[in-house]
């Protein structure tokens, strides 16, 4: 599944725009011309590609040149090699974290992580760690895959950006994360809908049912709820258990009283293809008075 591709530099706000959508990065020149600021001015660059020693400013200038030319891979190694030659500089966790960022934009994701995780171990402290705890998230939720396959991603990125939510709620980051919250929430709910409509085509209805229940007590704010209510009336009449269809019929109508999965359950119900808050005199029309 490809969205639309945040590009951030650290301490640059996150722009706003479409969850989905192309994966192309947007807004490039803004971002690299703010993240530009981060060189060492007066500093010259060097063409240079053996290895030898040299000065942190010619070390990031240089990596900073070739993030401007899209050559990430480039970018990655001499941030990384500013680190290491230079470790007690103060561009050191600068380079760490741009380093992160370059990988990121290369869709090298497992190498951003860990360039992550160990900026964020050794630098706790630092202005952008909200950043690199955001960055982590991304780099996750750029792998969302389609529900019908593993969502150990999807996982993964809910957790991470649940972290920048809790840990930052006030920073610039916070907001992006809570949309995107939505998003991996809404396609974990469907990934339990799409297994539950697999066992539920099978008869293998208490399978079935587990699933629905799932959604309805873990992702009831999603979209996916009024349907599981509607599949859970399906797989309790299919083992006979009246009594369980009604009720969860009943709660379906109350909370979703115009969907269509309702009016489906009322058929399956009762035969008869009308809105059964117009027939007060059926059980389902007592319970719903009940109810509201």
């Amino acid at each position: 599944m490809k969205r639309q591709r945040k590009m951030m530099t650290p301490s640059i706000p996150p722009p706003h725009g479409n969850r989905t959508g192309g994966r192309r990065r947007a807004g490039f020149g803004v971002l690299l011309a703010a993240a530009l600021g981060l060189a060492i001015a007066g500093c010259s660059s060097s063409d240079e590609d053996e290895y030898i020693e040299r000065s942190v400013s010619e070390l990031y200038n240089n990596a900073m040149d070739e993030l401007a030319q899209e050559n990430y891979v480039d970018a990655a190694k001499l941030f990384d090699e500013v680190e290491r030659q230079h470790p007690y500089s103060v561009w050191a966790s600068k380079a760490q974290l741009m380093a992160a960022f370059s990988y990121y934009q290369d869709n090298k994701y497992d190498e951003a992580i860990n360039a992550l995780d160990r900026f964020i171990e050794l630098h706790p402290g630092n202005r952008d760690v909200a950043y690199a705890y955001y960055l982590k998230g991304l780099s996750y939720y750029e792998r969302i895959s389609d529900v019908r396959r593993d969502q150990k991603m999807t996982v993964n990125a809910r957790q991470s950006l649940e972290e920048v939510v809790q840990r930052f709620p006030d920073s610039k980051y916070a907001r992006d994360a809570r949309l995107k919250l939505d998003l991996t929430t809404d396609h974990l709910a469907g990934k339990e809908m799409a297994v539950g409509r697999f066992y539920l085509e099978r008869g293998h209805y208490l399978a079935a049912i587990n699933r629905f229940r799932t959604v309805i007590e873990e992702y009831q704010t999603t979209s996916h709820t009024p349907e599981a209510l509607h599949r859970l009336v399906e797989a309790y009449l299919a083992l006979g258990i009246e009594d369980e269809a009604k009720a969860t019929a009943a709660v379906l109508g109350h909370n979703f009283p115009g969907s269509e999965w309702y009016i489906d359950s009322y058929e399956l119900l009762t035969g008869r293809d009308i809105r059964p808050e117009a027939d007060e005199d059926s059980w389902i029309g007592r319970v719903w008075n009940s109810l509201t």
